[in-house]
């Protein structure tokens, strides 16, 4: 039981201190200079697997990226040619966006709440630029640079969803 202990202390604790600066950087980035938005919600999620659980599938690089992508892709999509009430293009988004990921090979849990977001803002393409794209790209350096450069994982790897 200690051993289990201290090897979670050691994976919590380096999650929390890159959980942090990531999320950090991306709200620094949102709220401090002229840019735009660099964070979403799901981006929170998307720690818990870069950060504490990098070996999963759905943790990697090309999973982080394009889950992102798709999902809100898709949820712009709904919102802009579907003309629905906002709770059917929300269940509606979500099916289809959880649909594209599977298909695709490029499952990430986190972004199944993107659809749910763009709809209930009114969000718009540029929505994919910012937040979406640059986030997710600065999300996968700083896993990165975590998991390869200093912990020395095997980071991407090369499991499959």
């Amino acid at each position: 039981m200690i051993d289990l202990i201290k090897k979670n202390f050691k994976q919590a604790s380096f999650a929390l201190i890159f959980s942090a600066i990531t999320i950090g950087s991306l709200s620094f980035l949102s709220l401090k200079t002229p840019y735009g938005l660099f964070i979403v919600g799901s981006f929170g999620a998307t720690m818990v697997l870069v950060f504490g659980y990098p070996e999963s599938p759905f943790s990697q690089p090309k999973n982080v990226f394009f889950g992102h992508l798709i999902t809100s892709l898709v949820g712009i999509l709904v919102l802009k040619f579907l003309p629905f009430d906002p709770f059917m293009q929300i269940a509606i988004a979500v099916g289809l966006a959880i649909f594209a990921m599977i298909l695709l090979g490029v499952t990430h849990p986190p972004a199944g709440g993107n659809p749910i977001l763009i709809i209930l803002g009114g969000s718009s393409y540029i929505f994919l630029l910012n937040p979406i794209i640059s986030g997710s790209i600065i999300i996968i350096l700083y896993a990165i640079i975590l998991n390869r450069l200093i912990l020395k994982k095997n980071y991407p790897n090369s499991w499959k969803s």
